[in-house]
């Protein structure tokens, strides 16, 4: 075992950092995670509500052999959790001009597609299944069909880790949750296909169609016919409800959460779910024509 390479235990990473009492180096994180750290070839995160489905999916990656995924690897003394760290390029913001390139694009439906892939065969198990779940209020109920996986729900180009222009691993579990393959591919093109209002989307996708793109990548990705008919409604439905939830968690969890919406992101949310319905039929042909 070489000097910094951890140790693994089911509840203490001890490394030649220290026994986690040491600052490490401060890591850009998401809109809500603060004190995300790198220390040697290891991440650390503050505990959440989210630690231990995190831990138990990470667990479930490992176990079948699949590779796109950090490690869990414990709980150092400061009681956060302790994942490998998985070295590649990610997207910072604003984006580079590289999230628009479609080969790019292609290898994160691959990436999902595997993911997914053995996730099913997880299936929906009874401690994901009952873990609290954000309150949506008024939101309407989902169109989408029953769960029959867990999925990462948050494919952002900031989550995707690529390597010689590949997507090699996701990263940044905490939305983890039971869902279907439709509701994931819908997740991957708001990001990866600016399935958005134009004047909400990053520059670095003004010149791609969403249309074309979502295509590219629901073929890529292999969805059914039957879910690709589903999927501007789903995206829409998850439009409505993401303002509710996204307002519930501001006002209940603050911290990031409050300052995206203090930001404007429930204005953006509004702006998506009305483009969308005015680009569905567009969008229906390009994807099932």
């Amino acid at each position: 075992m070489l000097p910094d390479e951890p140790m693994r235990d089911d509840r203490v990473v001890v490394d030649s950092w220290g026994f986690g009492t040491e600052p490490g180096e401060p890591l850009a994180g998401g809109d809500v995670t603060e004190g995300l750290v790198r220390v040697g070839k290891t991440v650390r995160r503050p505990a959440s509500s989210s630690s231990d489905t995190v831990r138990r999916v990470l667990q479930h990656l490992e176990a079948v052999g699949f590779d796109g995924a950090p490690q869990w690897l414990g709980i150092d003394q400061l009681g956060r959790d302790v994942l490998s760290f998985v070295p590649g390029e990610v997207a910072g913001r604003p984006w580079p001009e590289w999230v628009a390139d479609a080969e790019r694009a292609a290898s994160v439906a691959r990436l999902v597609r595997r993911l997914d892939d053995v996730m099913r065969t997880l299936g929906v198990p009874s401690w994901a299944a009952d873990a609290p779940q954000p309150e949506i209020g008024e939101a309407p109920a989902s169109v989408a069909p029953p769960p029959t996986m867990l999925g990462h729900l948050d494919i952002t180009p900031e989550n995707v880790v690529f390597v010689d222009g590949r997507a090699t691993a996701l990263i940044d579990f905490d939305l983890v949750r039971p869902t279907t393959r439709v509701e994931e591919v819908a997740d991957m093109l708001l990001w990866w296909a600016g399935w958005m209002a134009p004047e909400d989307r990053d520059r670095a996708l003004h010149a791609v169609d969403p249309g074309e793109r979502g295509r590219l990548l629901v073929d890529v990705y292999g969805l059914e016919e039957a879910d690709r008919r589903r999927l501007v409604p789903v995206a829409v439905n998850h439009a409505r409800r993401s303002w509710h939830s996204m307002r519930w968690r501001a006002e209940h969890l603050g911290g990031g959460w409050q300052r995206m919406w203090d930001a404007g992101v429930g204005d953006r949310i509004r702006r998506r779910e009305a483009w969308l319905r005015e680009q569905e039929p567009v969008l229906r042909r390009a994807l099932i024509a």
